[in-house]
């Protein structure tokens, strides 16, 4: 009996010691999943099935609980892509990510500043390597490119741990990462660092849309600008990319600057973007990519699925 009793406690002990360090990795495994996923909703569906994978089988010997989680969420990541990757086949228009909104104070006409997360953890996981131009691109690797190049190249997990995930040699995993390396190189647009920089050219963008300056438009935008829509795959916003500043000028122009007339400034995926709250129509979030000081990318994300936590 008082041995079945210390065996009970023992269980309840390693579910409590697991549970407190889960916890403390959560952020770092939300981070990883959603690199991954570029949803924030699977990402945390992810995290979740790693928990349970973590209490079904704890690692006992394994001295780096945080690596180990990251390669089962990793591996749990892949599933996922590859489902999903199947179903986006007939997807109408163009997809993008779940983005990462923060608003901010102020108006498009002044200096804009966050407004303080409640979860600055979470935030502070996010913060780097997470912008739309990056996400894109990360969208159209191949999902053990993906794997390969997220885990090791952004989370230093060596290839011989993510091997046997993508089940392929060390070396050929080497080789993944390097291919989506070579992709992102050439296709993700590094954005400018300045925050306020981007802002400025930001409302410089929103004036010109508001007035329906075409040339305003064109100083604006960078000659091989990228005007990209998602929503959902149904409706006025699934349509393919639209190329060139010539072209999304007219794009804009088109459409009369409406959005531009309700935007609030945001932060999208820690680049200067904004909140656009028509009257009697769902919020949009629409994230811009300024790269030397022009607009490189204009990324407008309409899906209610994708914007459900929208406050």
């Amino acid at each position: 009996m008082h041995g079945e009793i210390a065996r009970g406690a023992d269980e309840v002990n390693r579910r409590e010691r697991l549970a407190e360090e889960f916890e403390r990795q959560r952020p770092h495994l939300r981070a990883v999943a959603y690199r991954m996923l570029g949803s924030l909703t699977e990402a945390e569906d992810a995290v979740q099935e790693s928990w349970v994978r973590l209490d079904r089988h704890d690692p006992g010997g394994t001295g780096d609980l945080r690596g180990w989680l990251t390669v089962v969420v990793g591996r749990i990541c892949l599933d996922m892509l590859r489902s999903r990757r199947a179903r986006r086949e007939e997807y109408a228009g163009t997809w993008l990510p779940e983005p990462i909104v923060a608003p901010v104070t102020g108006s498009t006409t002044a200096p804009a500043e966050p407004v303080a997360s409640d979860d600055p953890a979470r935030d502070a996981e996010m913060a780097d390597s997470v912008g739309l131009a990056l996400l894109v691109v990360l969208e159209t690797l191949e999902p053990a490119e993906r794997l390969a190049f997220v885990l090791h190249d952004v989370f230093a997990i060596p290839f011989e741990e993510i091997a046997p995930v993508v089940e392929r040699t060390p070396v050929a995993a080497r080789q993944l990462a390097s291919r989506a390396r070579r992709r992102i190189h050439a296709s993700a647009p590094s954005p400018d660092s300045d925050l306020r920089a981007q802002r400025r050219v930001v409302d410089a963008f929103l004036a010109a849309a508001r007035n329906g300056d075409f040339d305003a438009l064109l100083r604006v935008l960078d000659p091989e600008v990228v005007l990209r829509t998602d929503g959902g795959g149904v409706g006025p916003l699934a349509r393919p990319p639209i190329e060139g500043a010539v072209a999304v000028a007219r794009q804009l122009a088109a459409a009369g600057g409406r959005f531009a007339v309700f935007a609030r400034p945001a932060i999208v995926n820690g680049a200067a973007g904004v909140i656009v709250d028509q009257p009697r129509a769902a919020p949009i979030v629409v994230g811009f990519t300024v790269v030397g000081g022009r607009i490189a990318a204009i990324d407008i994300m309409g899906d209610p699925l994708k914007l459900s936590g929208l406050e």
